[in-house]
């Protein structure tokens, strides 16, 4: 269960690190992102497409760009990550 949990974490990590590449050097295709990245290139695509389906990227003739929604994603995402890891903390046990 817990490791599941991590690999989920691990994977929101790399989608959130790839859509702050895009948003820094928009636009930019999967070759440069991988470089950037050091990521393999399967890697860099799923979480494009991943990025895409959730309406936070879209496609264009010259790479990936952010759309509307990334700004609001990313304005409150340490708040989130804040409750995230507040609700961690109530899982440990108490000494």
């Amino acid at each position: 269960m817990i490791e599941k949990v991590k690999s989920e974490i691990e994977l929101m990590q790399r989608h959130i690190e790839v859509l702050r590449t895009v948003v820094d050097h928009e636009p930019i295709g999967i070759m440069k992102l991988s470089e950037i990245l050091d990521q393999p290139f399967h890697r860099i695509r799923y979480s494009l497409r991943v990025l895409e389906q959730m309406g936070y990227i879209r496609a264009s003739p010259s790479g990936a760009v952010a759309t509307e929604l990334t700004a609001d994603l990313l304005e409150h995402l340490d708040e989130e990550l804040d409750e995230m890891m507040r609700l961690l903390e109530g899982m440990k046990k108490a000494h």
